[in-house]
Protein backbone atom coordinates (compact mmCIF):
# COMPACT_ATOMS: atom_id res chain seq x y z
CA UNK A 1 0.00 0.00 0.00
CA UNK A 2 1.42 3.32 -1.25
CA UNK A 3 1.91 6.18 1.97
CA UNK A 4 -1.45 7.73 2.85
CA UNK A 5 -3.23 6.53 -0.54
CA UNK A 6 -6.86 7.44 -0.38
CA UNK A 7 -9.54 5.44 -2.38
CA UNK A 8 -12.93 6.69 -3.34
CA UNK A 9 -15.75 3.99 -4.27
CA UNK A 10 -18.45 5.45 -6.06
CA UNK A 11 -21.40 2.76 -5.20
CA UNK A 12 -21.32 1.67 -1.44
CA UNK A 13 -23.85 -1.48 -2.25
CA UNK A 14 -23.45 -5.28 -1.94
CA UNK A 15 -20.20 -4.77 -3.36
CA UNK A 16 -18.95 -1.39 -2.51
CA UNK A 17 -19.83 -1.58 1.16
CA UNK A 18 -18.11 -4.47 2.38
CA UNK A 19 -15.48 -3.41 0.01
CA UNK A 20 -14.36 0.01 1.71
CA UNK A 21 -14.64 -1.71 5.30
CA UNK A 22 -12.52 -4.14 4.19
CA UNK A 23 -10.09 -0.84 2.86
CA UNK A 24 -10.51 0.88 5.94
CA UNK A 25 -9.59 -2.04 8.07
CA UNK A 26 -6.32 -1.99 6.05
CA UNK A 27 -5.36 1.47 7.10
CA UNK A 28 -7.01 3.07 4.04
CA UNK A 29 -8.34 6.26 4.18
CA UNK A 30 -11.85 5.77 2.13
CA UNK A 31 -14.94 8.26 0.66
CA UNK A 32 -17.85 6.56 -0.38
CA UNK A 33 -21.16 7.32 -2.46
CA UNK A 34 -24.41 6.61 -2.30
CA UNK A 35 -27.76 7.23 -3.97
CA UNK A 36 -30.27 7.31 -1.16
CA UNK A 37 -29.55 9.76 2.23
CA UNK A 38 -30.84 7.09 4.65
CA UNK A 39 -27.48 5.68 3.73
CA UNK A 40 -25.43 8.41 4.78
CA UNK A 41 -24.84 7.85 8.51
CA UNK A 42 -24.48 3.70 7.83
CA UNK A 43 -21.02 5.00 5.86
CA UNK A 44 -19.99 7.86 8.44
CA UNK A 45 -20.60 5.03 11.31
CA UNK A 46 -18.32 2.73 9.62
CA UNK A 47 -15.47 5.42 9.69
CA UNK A 48 -15.99 6.06 5.98
CA UNK A 49 -16.74 9.65 4.82
CA UNK A 50 -19.76 9.86 3.04
CA UNK A 51 -21.19 11.53 -0.25
CA UNK A 52 -24.43 11.76 -1.16
CA UNK A 53 -23.96 11.93 -5.20
CA UNK A 54 -26.23 10.99 -7.69
CA UNK A 55 -25.01 11.12 -11.33
CA UNK A 56 -28.70 10.95 -12.47
CA UNK A 57 -30.24 14.10 -10.84
CA UNK A 58 -29.89 17.66 -12.12
CA UNK A 59 -29.62 18.81 -8.61
CA UNK A 60 -26.67 16.45 -7.39
CA UNK A 61 -24.18 19.11 -5.67
CA UNK A 62 -20.85 19.39 -8.40
CA UNK A 63 -18.55 20.28 -5.63
CA UNK A 64 -19.58 17.50 -3.44
CA UNK A 65 -18.22 15.53 -6.69
CA UNK A 66 -15.18 17.17 -7.06
CA UNK A 67 -14.29 16.47 -3.14
CA UNK A 68 -15.28 13.01 -3.64
CA UNK A 69 -12.58 12.54 -6.32
CA UNK A 70 -9.98 14.28 -5.01
CA UNK A 71 -8.37 10.94 -4.33
CA UNK A 72 -6.13 8.41 -5.75
CA UNK A 73 -7.70 5.54 -6.71
CA UNK A 74 -11.49 5.49 -7.66
CA UNK A 75 -13.62 2.23 -7.93
CA UNK A 76 -16.25 2.98 -10.02
CA UNK A 77 -19.02 0.51 -9.26
CA UNK A 78 -22.17 1.63 -10.54
CA UNK A 79 -24.09 -0.98 -11.93
CA UNK A 80 -25.82 -0.52 -15.56
CA UNK A 81 -29.56 -0.83 -15.78
CA UNK A 82 -29.32 -1.56 -19.52
CA UNK A 83 -32.76 -3.08 -20.29
CA UNK A 84 -35.14 0.20 -18.64
CA UNK A 85 -33.42 2.82 -22.00
CA UNK A 86 -30.97 0.56 -23.89
CA UNK A 87 -27.96 1.96 -21.23
CA UNK A 88 -28.41 6.12 -22.32
CA UNK A 89 -29.12 7.33 -19.14
CA UNK A 90 -26.38 5.24 -17.83
CA UNK A 91 -23.77 6.42 -20.39
CA UNK A 92 -24.88 9.61 -19.72
CA UNK A 93 -23.81 9.45 -16.11
CA UNK A 94 -20.49 8.50 -17.15
CA UNK A 95 -20.07 10.96 -19.78
CA UNK A 96 -20.89 13.52 -16.55
CA UNK A 97 -18.66 11.60 -14.43
CA UNK A 98 -15.39 11.67 -17.05
CA UNK A 99 -16.10 15.70 -17.19
CA UNK A 100 -15.40 15.42 -13.33
CA UNK A 101 -12.22 13.20 -13.56
CA UNK A 102 -10.84 15.31 -16.31
CA UNK A 103 -10.19 17.97 -13.49
CA UNK A 104 -9.13 15.44 -10.71
CA UNK A 105 -6.28 13.85 -9.22
CA UNK A 106 -7.25 10.51 -9.67
CA UNK A 107 -4.27 8.65 -11.02
CA UNK A 108 -5.58 4.85 -11.10
CA UNK A 109 -9.43 3.77 -11.74
CA UNK A 110 -10.75 0.16 -10.98
CA UNK A 111 -13.84 -0.19 -13.23
CA UNK A 112 -16.08 -3.18 -12.15
CA UNK A 113 -18.09 -4.58 -14.77
CA UNK A 114 -19.57 -7.55 -16.06
CA UNK A 115 -18.83 -10.58 -18.20
CA UNK A 116 -22.53 -9.95 -19.78
CA UNK A 117 -20.55 -7.64 -22.11
CA UNK A 118 -19.36 -10.70 -24.22
CA UNK A 119 -21.70 -12.43 -26.47
CA UNK A 120 -23.12 -16.30 -26.48
CA UNK A 121 -20.07 -18.08 -28.46
CA UNK A 122 -20.79 -21.66 -27.23
CA UNK A 123 -17.90 -22.12 -26.31
CA UNK A 124 -14.76 -21.30 -23.61
CA UNK A 125 -14.73 -17.26 -23.13
CA UNK A 126 -11.44 -15.54 -22.57
CA UNK A 127 -10.81 -11.47 -22.40
CA UNK A 128 -9.52 -11.12 -25.66
CA UNK A 129 -12.58 -12.72 -26.96
CA UNK A 130 -14.26 -9.08 -26.78
CA UNK A 131 -13.18 -8.45 -30.28
CA UNK A 132 -16.50 -10.37 -31.37
CA UNK A 133 -18.44 -7.94 -29.29
CA UNK A 134 -16.94 -5.04 -31.22
CA UNK A 135 -17.51 -6.60 -34.18
CA UNK A 136 -20.79 -7.85 -34.36
CA UNK A 137 -22.19 -5.74 -31.23
CA UNK A 138 -20.28 -1.86 -31.26
CA UNK A 139 -22.56 0.21 -29.62
CA UNK A 140 -22.56 -2.18 -26.99
CA UNK A 141 -23.55 0.44 -23.67
CA UNK A 142 -21.24 -1.66 -21.05
CA UNK A 143 -18.54 -1.89 -23.71
CA UNK A 144 -18.45 1.85 -24.40
CA UNK A 145 -18.38 2.68 -20.62
CA UNK A 146 -15.59 0.48 -20.15
CA UNK A 147 -13.07 2.34 -23.38
CA UNK A 148 -14.40 5.71 -21.67
CA UNK A 149 -12.56 5.12 -19.05
CA UNK A 150 -9.72 3.12 -20.65
CA UNK A 151 -8.78 4.81 -23.77
CA UNK A 152 -7.27 8.14 -21.15
CA UNK A 153 -3.63 8.91 -20.85
CA UNK A 154 -4.59 10.93 -17.87
CA UNK A 155 -5.17 7.69 -15.55
CA UNK A 156 -4.39 4.02 -15.42
CA UNK A 157 -8.01 1.79 -15.64
CA UNK A 158 -7.90 -2.09 -14.90
CA UNK A 159 -11.45 -3.71 -15.69
CA UNK A 160 -12.87 -6.56 -13.88
CA UNK A 161 -15.67 -8.27 -15.51
CA UNK A 162 -17.73 -10.21 -12.89
CA UNK A 163 -19.80 -12.99 -13.85
CA UNK A 164 -23.30 -13.57 -11.92
CA UNK A 165 -23.33 -12.51 -8.10
CA UNK A 166 -24.00 -14.16 -5.48
CA UNK A 167 -23.26 -14.36 -1.74
CA UNK A 168 -24.37 -12.25 0.94
CA UNK A 169 -27.94 -11.21 0.37
CA UNK A 170 -28.04 -12.52 -2.47
CA UNK A 171 -29.53 -15.77 -2.35
CA UNK A 172 -29.76 -17.89 -5.94
CA UNK A 173 -32.23 -20.20 -4.65
CA UNK A 174 -34.70 -17.32 -4.95
CA UNK A 175 -34.14 -16.32 -8.24
CA UNK A 176 -35.85 -18.97 -10.40
CA UNK A 177 -37.82 -20.38 -7.34
CA UNK A 178 -41.46 -21.40 -8.61
CA UNK A 179 -40.73 -19.99 -12.09
CA UNK A 180 -41.80 -22.94 -14.86
CA UNK A 181 -40.78 -22.97 -18.48
CA UNK A 182 -37.28 -21.76 -17.84
CA UNK A 183 -34.77 -21.23 -20.52
CA UNK A 184 -31.58 -22.43 -21.07
CA UNK A 185 -31.50 -25.31 -18.17
CA UNK A 186 -28.50 -27.46 -20.39
CA UNK A 187 -26.30 -23.77 -20.37
CA UNK A 188 -23.48 -23.47 -17.47
CA UNK A 189 -23.39 -20.86 -15.27
CA UNK A 190 -21.02 -18.34 -14.71
CA UNK A 191 -21.04 -17.13 -10.78
CA UNK A 192 -18.89 -15.67 -8.48
CA UNK A 193 -19.38 -15.35 -4.43
CA UNK A 194 -18.70 -12.21 -2.74
CA UNK A 195 -16.01 -13.09 -0.74
CA UNK A 196 -14.07 -13.77 -3.89
CA UNK A 197 -14.90 -10.61 -5.68
CA UNK A 198 -14.15 -8.73 -2.46
CA UNK A 199 -10.64 -10.90 -2.19
CA UNK A 200 -9.89 -10.20 -6.05
CA UNK A 201 -10.87 -6.57 -6.16
CA UNK A 202 -8.62 -6.19 -3.27
CA UNK A 203 -5.49 -8.31 -4.63
CA UNK A 204 -5.82 -5.40 -7.54
CA UNK A 205 -5.34 -2.58 -5.26
CA UNK A 206 -2.58 -4.29 -3.08
CA UNK A 207 -0.23 -5.52 -5.80
CA UNK A 208 -1.00 -2.22 -7.97
CA UNK A 209 -2.49 -4.03 -11.66
CA UNK A 210 -3.11 -1.33 -13.55
CA UNK A 211 -4.09 -0.94 -17.20
CA UNK A 212 -5.07 -4.22 -17.21
CA UNK A 213 -8.51 -6.50 -17.77
CA UNK A 214 -9.94 -9.50 -15.50
CA UNK A 215 -12.49 -12.00 -15.96
CA UNK A 216 -13.27 -12.72 -12.53
CA UNK A 217 -15.90 -16.26 -12.61
CA UNK A 218 -15.67 -19.35 -10.26
CA UNK A 219 -13.87 -22.06 -11.87
CA UNK A 220 -16.58 -24.46 -11.78
CA UNK A 221 -19.85 -24.33 -14.13
CA UNK A 222 -22.63 -26.38 -13.19
CA UNK A 223 -25.57 -26.65 -15.45
CA UNK A 224 -28.56 -24.40 -15.05
CA UNK A 225 -31.08 -27.45 -14.00
CA UNK A 226 -28.25 -28.34 -11.70
CA UNK A 227 -27.72 -25.35 -9.68
CA UNK A 228 -30.75 -23.59 -9.40
CA UNK A 229 -33.07 -27.18 -8.57
CA UNK A 230 -30.53 -27.67 -5.93
CA UNK A 231 -30.44 -23.83 -4.61
CA UNK A 232 -33.59 -23.52 -4.22
CA UNK A 233 -34.17 -27.01 -2.54
CA UNK A 234 -31.27 -25.84 0.09
CA UNK A 235 -33.77 -23.05 0.91
CA UNK A 236 -37.13 -25.07 1.20
CA UNK A 237 -38.31 -23.52 -2.06
CA UNK A 238 -40.51 -24.77 -5.22
CA UNK A 239 -37.50 -25.90 -7.71
CA UNK A 240 -38.13 -24.12 -11.17
CA UNK A 241 -39.72 -26.48 -13.94
CA UNK A 242 -36.85 -25.95 -17.09
CA UNK A 243 -38.13 -25.88 -20.96
CA UNK A 244 -36.30 -29.07 -23.26
CA UNK A 245 -34.49 -27.28 -25.64
CA UNK A 246 -32.78 -28.28 -29.07
CA UNK A 247 -30.31 -25.64 -28.50
CA UNK A 248 -28.57 -23.98 -26.00
CA UNK A 249 -27.05 -20.78 -26.16
CA UNK A 250 -24.23 -20.05 -23.19
CA UNK A 251 -20.41 -18.80 -22.94
CA UNK A 252 -18.33 -20.44 -20.24
CA UNK A 253 -16.15 -17.46 -18.84
CA UNK A 254 -12.59 -19.03 -18.23
CA UNK A 255 -10.44 -16.82 -15.40
CA UNK A 256 -6.80 -18.51 -15.79
CA UNK A 257 -5.46 -14.87 -16.74
CA UNK A 258 -6.71 -13.40 -13.44
CA UNK A 259 -5.80 -16.22 -11.65
CA UNK A 260 -1.88 -16.03 -13.04
CA UNK A 261 -1.68 -12.63 -12.89
CA UNK A 262 -2.66 -12.11 -8.94
CA UNK A 263 -1.66 -15.42 -7.88
CA UNK A 264 -5.10 -16.00 -7.10
CA UNK A 265 -6.82 -19.33 -5.91
CA UNK A 266 -10.76 -18.78 -5.64
CA UNK A 267 -12.64 -19.23 -2.55
CA UNK A 268 -15.46 -20.50 -3.49
CA UNK A 269 -14.25 -22.31 -7.06
CA UNK A 270 -17.69 -24.50 -7.60
CA UNK A 271 -20.98 -22.90 -7.35
CA UNK A 272 -22.58 -25.44 -5.85
CA UNK A 273 -20.92 -25.28 -2.88
CA UNK A 274 -22.65 -21.28 -2.38
CA UNK A 275 -25.41 -22.86 -0.91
Amino acid sequence: MEDTQTISIMGCGWLGMPLAERLVRHGYTVKGSTTTPEKVEEILMKDIQPYLLDLASEQMDKAALQDFLDTDVLVLNIPPHLRSDGGEAYMHQMHLLLKSLIQSPVSRILFVSSTSVYQDLNRTVTEEDISFTEEMEPNNMLLQAEKLFQDREDWMTTVVRFSGLVGGNRQPGRFLAGKKNVLNGDAPVNLIHLEDCLNILYSILEQQKWGKVYNACADMHPLRREFYTSSAQALGLTPPEFSDMEKTQFKLINSQKLKDDLSYTFIYPDPMAFF
